[in-house]
């Protein structure tokens, strides 16, 4: 190694023959990444089974990892042990372009019109799911959260087949797919292991399930919009139809997004709030404000509820459900001054990075006011980095969001409640491949005395919210490689940006007049991924 650049990252001793470091990461992957960083620093690697493995954390390695173009770190070829749940051919077993062109086609469920739909839903299933509660009593959190999550996100995301005429029959396939992600999936998917036997024949049951809704569908003059008839209606660019091998294998992964991170961060948000009673409060209060209004809970209230958010972000910072993020190298990949060789895998940690204390000082305490304008220690989006980063940030990020917010400000106007074991006691459970509260998850729920009546409004304008007073001149920056089409900010500020049915972006005006200056802070605020940047020339003042 006679030069600085061709220097490979430090390696950790005491790996085991054909296992490697897997013993150390089983007992606990966050604390071993921890360790693994403190020790040998942002670029670190260890053997995972006979896989050369490097960790990278922080902020540069972090923005290394996520700008990295497929060519050169390839998602595909980490995440093999999706093959038999998504399909051959799907998602990540597709090649790179084929790969990109399905994930877009989930866009236009995911975008700012149809999002303003789903409020409705979301409620509505939380009321089903609540209606026998009575005045009092005890659940177990995470139990009903799952299936509260199943609910609305099939509902959403699938259609009222999925939800009401398959429920049941969809729910139990669907758990036999989720049980067969296992850490030794990783390496060998195909074992003849009998949770992998029944994830086949549940994939086997799902395309017969999905092929004859498509046939009825076919017979029909209107369908709702949801993914399922996206995927129906979608196009190749060579024109090609999907096949309903491909259109299960992406409702599969349409719903896994949309559950099965969810389900966890939902139960922790409460969990949280129950901890900290004043932030509780805080909440509280804000919820009931939108109640008061006569607003509800809807797509457009949901976005006025600031501490809401924050609570929801410093959840994420301190529990993201996806604490490795793979990536097999391709080409040569310099990172630092490093160099890590075509063949080896690379992961970016979330939970590490969230727990720097240079990037989130006190790390280990709750403080959801740092996301405050004052504070912003969310603005580094390689920092904070829940929903991973860059080209291949989460797509399903601002629905996940909006489903929580749902769901929490509608159990909170009906019901208080508290924790039925010591706060302590509610850990993380880091044995699980998407990590979650462990379990028993027990709370006590008493039926408020204001409780408010069910009740939605899916139809409020949709006028730019007050952000600040601004002045002086402004430009439009956007970051092209973060843009995932969402289209909220075309919602927001049309005569500034366009996305067509493709999901690409336009900017019709780099420089607007200033009379359109809130409209833009609008879409920057609403963008998912935060691909866009208003920039003021210093005499205005935003919060």
């Amino acid at each position: 190694m006679s030069t600085i650049e061709s220097k490979e990252p430090p390696k950790l001793s005491g790996g085991l023959p054909l296992i490697g470091h897997m013993h150390q990461f089983g007992k606990n992957p966050h604390d071993f990444m921890l360790r693994l960083r403190e020790e040998l620093g942002d670029v670190a690697q260890f053997k995972f089974f006979h896989l050369d493995m490097v960790l990278m954390t922080g902020t540069e390695a972090s923005e290394a990892f996520y700008r990295a173009p497929d060519e050169v770190l390839d998602q595909g070829p980490a995440y093999k042990m999706m093959t038999p749940i998504f399909g051959k051919g799907v998602v990540f077993d597709a090649p790179i372009k084929r790969k990109n062109e399905q994930l877009q086609m989930l866009m236009p469920a995911l975008r700012d019109k149809p999002m303003r739909t789903y409020s409705g839903l979301i409620v509505a299933e939380v009321e089903n799911m609540i209606k026998d509660w009575g005045d009092s009593g005890q659940i177990d959190l995470l139990e009903f959260t799952k299936e509260l999550t199943m609910y609305t996100s099939s509902h959403c995301l699938l259609g009222p087949e999925f939800r009401y005429e398959l429920s049941n029959e969809f729910v139990g396939i669907y758990h036999d797919l989720e049980q067969a992600i296992k850490p030794i999936a990783y390496i060998f998917p195909y074992l003849p292991l009998p949770v992998f036997r029944r994830r086949d024949k549940a994939r086997v049951k799902l395309e017969q399930l999905v092929g004859e809704i498509m046939a009825k569908r076919a017979g029909k003059q209107e369908n709702k919009a949801n993914v399922f008839q996206t995927l129906i209606e979608a196009n190749y660019e060579d024109g090609t139809k999907l096949t309903p091998h491909e259109i299960t294998g992406m409702l599969i992964a349409a719903v896994f997004a949309g559950h099965h991170t969810s389900s966890g961060t939902t139960a922790w948000v409460l969990i949280e709030l129950l901890r900290h009673p004043q932030h509780l409060q805080n909440v509280m209060e804000e919820v009931d404000r939108l109640y008061d209004e006569g607003e509800g809970v809807s797509f457009e209230s949901l976005r006025q509820v600031p501490k809401l958010d924050n609570i929801l972000k410093e959840v994420l910072r301190l529990h993201p459900p996806l604490i490795l993020l793979m990536r097999k190298v391709m080409q040569d990949f310099h990172v630092k001054d490093y160099v890590v060789k075509a063949g080896k895998f690379v992961c970016a940690a979330p939970s590490v990075t969230h727990r720097m204390a240079s990037l989130f000082p006190e790390p280990d305490k709750f403080d959801p006011d740092r996301y405050t304008p004052e504070r912003g220690e969310d603005k580094n989006m390689y920092g904070w980095q829940a929903f991973g980063g860059g080209k291949h940030k989460c797509s399903g990020n601002s629905f996940a969001l909006f489903q929580i917010k749902a769901i929490i400000s509608t159990l909170l106007s009906r019901y208080e409640f508290e924790l039925a074991n010591p706060p302590e006691s509610y850990k993380d459970d880091y044995k699980k491949m998407v990590v979650e509260p462990g379990s028993p998850c027990p709370i006590r729920y008493r039926k408020r005395a204001d409780a408010h009546l069910p009740g939605i409004d899916v139809t409020h304008s949709n006028q730019p919210p007050k952000i600040g007073e601004v002045g002086g001149a402004f430009r439009v920056e956007v970051d092209f490689d973060l843009c995932k089409g969402h289209a909220n900010c075309m919602a927001e500020a049309p005569e500034i940006f366009q996305v067509d049915d493709k999901g690409s972006l336009a900017v019709l005006d780099y420089n607007p007049k200033l009379e359109l200056m809130q409209k833009a802070l609008a879409a920057e605020k609403f963008c998912p991924t935060r691909a866009i940047r208003i920039v003021t020339d210093g005499n205005g003042m935003r919060d």
